[in-house]
């Protein structure tokens, strides 16, 4: 019987993320609390930009944007963010990256953990994600528990199961 095999990866689907941040700006742009105070949510290359005239309407706006990543089923671990800092002409802006590939300390305690938990699994480290790979599929159900119980902070997908 042939080896049996998936991929863990920590990346969120891009497409839903693009859909939440418009319907963000769709909300914003409508409602009250955010009349006249240049409130703004949108892409800026690959991160994602918030802008408003104060730090706590960028926080409400950063409340909208995580209410609507929530309900397309997008987990909030994947964005990573500072505080507000102050711009141009009095404005506050927020850039938010998104996690994408698993880092190696991370992968190389992943495996750790897989290794102590004794099952019959062969855990590799493939660039920024890891290949788990059993004769038993079973055991690889075990292992995507393992892992999602504890996931390191990270938005971890399996993906490629075979």
């Amino acid at each position: 019987m042939a080896d049996s095999s998936f991929d863990v990866v920590a990346e969120v689907d891009r497409q839903e993320v693009d859909n939440a941040i418009n319907q963000a700006a769709k909300e914003i742009a409508q409602r009250y609390d955010f009349k006249n105070t240049g409130a703004s949510v949108a892409w800026s290359g690959d991160v994602i930009a918030i802008g408003a005239n104060s730090e706590e309407r960028v926080m409400a706006a950063l409340d909208v944007l995580q209410s609507k990543l929530v309900r397309r089923k997008v987990s909030l671990k994947a964005l990573e963010h500072d505080e507000p800092k102050p711009g141009s002409r009095g404005n506050y802006r927020l850039e938010i990256t998104l996690v994408n590939g698993i880092p190696t300390d991370k992968a190389k305690a992943m495996v750790k953990q897989i290794k102590a938990s004794k099952l019959k699994v062969t855990p590799a480290i493939q660039g920024d994600q890891l290949r788990i790979s059993s004769k038993s599929r079973d055991a690889l159900q075990e292992v995507q528990a393992l892992l999602r119980a504890n996931d390191q902070d990270l938005p971890l997908r399996f993906t490629n199961y075979k």
